[in-house]
């Protein structure tokens, strides 16, 4: 049975119990009302994209984990599954040089794509129009059962004909409806993912989140708590800034139809780049750390 590594930090059980629950309290004020809106079967135009755009559930995101760097005394009622971590005693700690060669390769990708992001000028002049090209000509109303259009979709589509489309997140651009795609002034793909993403995109530093929760073992709770209240202050500007009415659930919009409207935006996306900046470097060292121990040995089992 290996020793635990000398360079690794410390928690006592007192110190995990202490931030397990801190994590428990802070996530379930997010996924509890989340539970209950479900059991009741009602919508909600901000909050619900946390389990359909992303596929994170619920429960693993209330579920603590230290992050690599740390050995901790594991309370008995703390679930720790995963063949990641190894133990003596009663000691556990995350090892990075379990990783698959696969895994390896995923997390290079994504730490890749990051820094790639992460290098760029931001680009904040696309006012939100992302969510107006969703709903061009009619063709499909995504939020119809949530909330209403706070605009006839005559004055919808004269926005959308009338202002520059620049989006360049793909799983937004993915969504225009089909007439509204040639439109935008470029054609961002899948695969081209490292060439387009840029760190202004709200959608960008949305997905800050899902970065985080797909190496949630890897990635400290505390991290990945950070990037969910980061992606759900982006959805609310998202949202607000969308042609739909959200008065109802307590969101004034921002009319980007209007000079002024597009003024507020341009602010409000800025403050959020300047707060992605060092949450995207968080993520960035986070990765690079687990990358210098992973020796990728060949095996059979995949990684996260």
């Amino acid at each position: 049975m290996p020793l635990p590594p000398t360079s690794l930090e410390y928690l006592s059980i007192e110190e995990v119990r202490s931030q397990w629950k801190n994590h428990q309290k802070l996530t379930q004020a997010i996924t509890q009302p989340m539970r209950i809106r479900k059991s009741r079967q009602q919508r909600h135009p901000v909050f619900d994209f946390i389990h359909t755009y992303y596929s994170f559930s619920l429960g693993r995101l209330e579920k603590w984990h230290p992050g690599v760097g740390f050995a901790i005394q594991k309370p008995e009622e703390l679930e720790l599954s995963s063949k990641y971590y190894r133990h003596h005693e009663e000691t556990y700690w995350i090892d990075p040089s379990l990783l698959t060669t696969k895994g390896r390769d995923r997390l290079e990708w994504i730490k890749n794509l990051l820094e790639k992001t992460q290098a760029r000028a931001p680009m904040l002049a696309c006012h939100g129009l992302h969510e107006w090209a969703m709903v061009f000509a009619g063709d499909d109303v995504r939020h119809r059962e949530s909330a209403p259009l706070r605009l006839t979709q005559t004055e919808i589509d004269e926005i959308v004909k009338t202002r520059p489309i620049c989006c360049s997140h793909f799983d937004a651009f993915r969504f225009f409806t089909p007439s509204a795609k040639p439109l935008n002034k470029i054609h961002p793909t899948l695969l081209a993912r490292e060439e387009y993403e840029q760190p202004g995109c709200i959608h960008a530093n949305m997905d800050l989140y899902k970065c985080a929760y797909k190496r949630s073992l890897w990635i400290s709770s505390k991290l990945l708590r950070e990037t969910l209240f980061f992606a759900i202050e982006a959805r609310e500007i998202d949202m607000r800034a969308s042609p739909y009415d959200l008065r109802e659930y307590g969101y004034d919009p921002i009319k980007i139809e209007t000079k002024e409207g597009r003024r507020e935006y341009e602010q409000l996306q800025n403050e959020l780049y300047l707060k992605g900046l060092p949450l995207r470097q968080s993520l960035i060292d986070s990765l690079a750390e687990i990358l210098s121990i992973s020796h990728a040995p060949e095996r059979k089992t995949e990684s996260i």
